[in-house]
């Protein structure tokens, strides 16, 4: 059994069902990447497995405990991370505030865990005492992520990390999230940057209109000529 699984959702936003018997898995220290076309329910099966929405049908199990009624806050404590895609940092707080902000559920000295956040992204480190607000859009995301690592999750979820950021500074980023899964955290992503994601994902999810298309290592979906013909332009 895999250490976060999404086991066989259906459910959606009021009475419309947008997941459809949809299975979603990762383990410690692997990467694991929903992607498909837009539409799909890539963000919807991230939230389901947050506890953002509910389903009706299936489970949500993190280290082998039934997690389906817990509330997204009660998730965090339980070892999640979750990083949205928009409005993810508070803009008019400091990238230190942000930061120890992440850490809310601790009660222990956080120091090290901040060093830590400060070695994976060093220009955090330069700019700790500027707003958030007048950071570039990558180094938002940096601080969005380092404020989820604030709270020493097992598993970081993180919904489209990459979007509206240049290919430098989503090549940076891919390279922290490869760092930070080294230290045995299970990362689940959500992104439209397909190719470049499977690339470094160890598992794949291809949804379509809310259900598994296809499920198999990053590397055997690039080389599958449906995937590539249908979702990765050829």
């Amino acid at each position: 059994m895999s250490f976060l699984s999404g086991e066989n959702m259906t459910g959606g936003y009021g009475g419309a069902d947008i997941l459809h018997d949809c299975t979603i898995a990762v383990d410690k220290g692997e990467i694991a990447v929903i992607v498909g076309p837009n539409g799909a329910g890539k963000s919807t099966a991230m939230k389901a497995i947050f506890g953002m929405l509910s389903i009706h049908q299936g489970r949500v199990i993190l280290d082998g405990k039934d997690i389906s009624k817990l509330s997204p806050p009660d998730r965090v404590k339980a070892g999640m991370g979750f990083v949205p895609q928009n409005n993810n940092v508070f803009t008019s707080l400091t990238v230190e505030e942000n930061l120890e902000m992440g850490a809310y559920i601790r009660t222990d000295d956080f120091t090290d865990t901040l060093a830590q956040v400060f070695d994976l992204f060093p220009i955090l480190k330069e700019k700790r005492n500027q707003q958030a607000g007048e950071l570039s859009g990558g180094q938002r995301q940096q601080v969005a992520v380092g404020r989820a690592l604030m709270t020493q999750p097992k598993v970081l979820m993180l919904d489209e990390p990459t979007a509206g950021v240049s290919p430098i500074v989503m090549d940076e980023l891919f390279d922290r999230i490869i760092e930070v899964a080294r230290t045995g955290t299970a990362i689940l992503m959500v992104e439209q940057n397909a190719r470049q994601a499977l690339n470094i994902a160890d598992k794949g999810y291809v949804l379509v209109q809310g259900r598994n298309r296809f499920t198999d290592t990053g590397e055997a979906l690039l080389a599958n000529p449906e995937v590539r013909k249908s979702f990765l332009g050829g």
